[in-house]
């Protein structure tokens, strides 16, 4: 087999994702392996898609965003016009992200103040109460 081409294995161990992970991604029409019998095999243009999508993910992409970049980029070789899709996607997850991490941190300081409050109570009902 050619160097060029990975097996299913392979790339479940190179990458970290699992088969089923890769099936996922080629019944979504992400990945394109061909077939050898039953076997797949991953060429290099699978194996960029791969990394693409995966980085995609940890930044919180969506499959259809990932997508669209993708295929944008199989129409067109113009690295610039992609560039700027993903630029204007990546800003506006960047964004998202940060309000969510806005929102996280407002919700963790109210715990910590409703903690603060229970500790306070739960402190003082086990004081022996003075006797009256």
């Amino acid at each position: 087999m050619s160097e060029s081409f990975k097996t299913i294995r392979q790339m479940c161990a190179e990458y970290g994702v699992t088969p089923r992970t890769l099936r996922f991604y080629e019944s979504k029409e992400l990945l394109f392996p061909q077939r050898d019998g039953q076997h797949r095999l991953f060429s290099r243009r699978d194996q960029a898609r791969l990394k693409l999508i995966l980085r995609g993910k940890r930044f919180g992409f969506s499959l259809e965003e990932i997508r669209q970049l993708l295929d944008m980029y199989d129409r067109d070789d113009s690295e610039l016009k992609q560039l700027r899709k993903t630029y204007d996607i990546a800003c506006q997850r960047l964004a998202d992200m940060e309000r969510q991490r806005d929102e996280l941190n407002e919700a963790i300081a109210e715990l910590k103040q409703d903690l603060d409050w229970g500790e306070n109570v739960l402190r003082n009902a086990d004081r022996p109460k003075a006797a009256e």
